[in-house]
């Protein structure tokens, strides 16, 4: 097995949908490529492709947008790891999170997709649960709106003063996991609960 990462954005392909919440994972993916400072190409698995090191002599990443729908992202995810020789515990499925607020990132390996389709769909693809996931906080939607008009729509005009801070922390902490590994990432990036007196 190889010491490569796949680091997967999760999103719709096309112009209406690049700005929606539901690809915010995509916009994620976009901040890391600038860092590499490469861009995109088509590859046979259906998705745009980066490969780079995350830093100079840094560790090698594939950085993948699947060109098909959010919710059949399994088989290019999986068709990737075997072009790559990558491993489930060494993909990074990047994700909008309704479960958890606005402009908040939270890691973790494994467990359950929380209704997310995308991540139903790589898990069955991948035959397990046990990859890592850095989950984006887009927040719950309002009132009794719908859950998928929600993830389909544009941030707020509120949100979009926050999105670039959000994405940069987001890219961070994928490659803090690349770097550092889950533990250390989730000390830096969730914040500490103080202590009840």
């Amino acid at each position: 097995m190889t010491d490569t990462w796949l680091i997967v954005g999760l999103g719709n392909p096309g112009a209406e949908y690049a700005h929606n919440r539901h690809n915010v994972g995509q916009m994620v993916l976009d901040e890391v490529a600038s860092r590499i400072g490469s861009g995109f190409k088509s590859h046979k698995s259906r998705a745009q492709v980066l490969e780079g090191r995350l830093g100079i002599g840094g560790p090698r990443v594939v950085l993948a947008k699947p060109l098909s729908y959010m919710n059949v992202s399994g088989g290019p995810v999986s068709a990737l790891c075997k072009f790559y020789d990558i491993e489930p515990g060494h993909v990074i499925a990047v994700h909008d999170e309704i479960d958890i607020p606005f402009s908040t990132v939270k890691l973790k390996l494994g467990g359950g997709e929380g209704g997310h389709n995308g991540l139903r769909d790589i898990s069955k693809a991948l035959a397990t649960k046990d990859y890592l996931r850095v989950r984006v906080g887009v927040g719950r939607p309002p009132g009794r709106m719908d859950t998928a008009d929600y993830v389909l729509k544009d941030f707020s005009g509120s949100e979009k003063k926050e999105l670039a801070f959000l994405i940069d922390t987001a890219a961070d902490a994928a490659e803090a996991l690349v770097r550092d590994g889950l533990l250390a990432a989730q000390q830096q990036f969730h914040p500490t609960k103080t202590p009840q007196p």
